[in-house]
């Protein structure tokens, strides 16, 4: 069995603001960057191959946790959201609530306007995940809230209809398991990550 540990990037002036980022390329916040570099993976998983999303809230938030030998990997990127980015969810359901409400109600198949659906994205993680088995290494990634709702979907046979099966913490990591078919069992969500101790800050 492959592992595979999803970490969601840090904070940024979006996401604390509930603004929909998407593909736009926004940074972390400075109380993002600042709670990530005094946070390390937990040990179990040092060894592990390390990936993240080529955004740069991403490859910040590898930087900020001190992971090196990272590989940047474009099919791990948001979903896209189209004409919809930089806006929030209230504001779409307000201005067209009988068209959110039926567009929300097709789960996998939701589409933002001029974007990507979620089925969309999972077809391009599953081929990442294929070529993970076939490497035979377990691996980290830093990616996006999107990516690793597919991935939970996935994992949980979940058509995002309704609620999700299990409440996730953003701010802790999420591990599955792949077996040799590529198919994807979850193993242990909401592994937080761990504080730098006083040596480690003084290094």
């Amino acid at each position: 069995m492959t592992g595979l540990l999803l970490l969601r990037h840090g904070q940024t002036d979006w996401s604390r603001d509930g603004r929909i980022q998407g593909n736009t390329d926004t940074a972390l916040s400075e109380q993002g960057r600042h709670w990530l570099e005094r946070r390390r993976l937990p040990a179990e998983f040092n060894a592990w191959r390390r990936f993240s999303s080529p955004l740069q809230r991403c490859v910040q938030t590898c930087q900020c946790l001190g992971l090196p030998g990272v590989e940047l990997e474009s099919r791990i990127v948001e979903m896209d959201w189209g004409a919809w980015e930089g806006r929030t969810l209230s504001e779409l359901r307000a201005q067209a609530p009988d068209a959110m409400r039926e567009n929300e109600a097709r789960g996998l198949d939701f589409r933002p306007q001029g974007g990507e659906s979620p089925r969309e994205v999972l077809g391009r993680v599953r081929e990442w995940l294929a070529e993970l088995v076939q490497s035979g290494q377990s691996a980290v990634a830093v990616t996006h809230r999107g990516v690793i709702r597919v991935v939970l979907a996935e994992g949980f046979g979940w058509d995002m209809m309704g609620r999700p099966p299990v409440n996730l913490d953003w701010n802790s990591g999420h591990l599955f398991r792949l077996d040799a078919g590529g198919r994807v069992q979850p193993e242990r969500m909401n592994i937080a990550l761990e504080p730098m101790t006083p040596c480690q800050e003084s290094l």
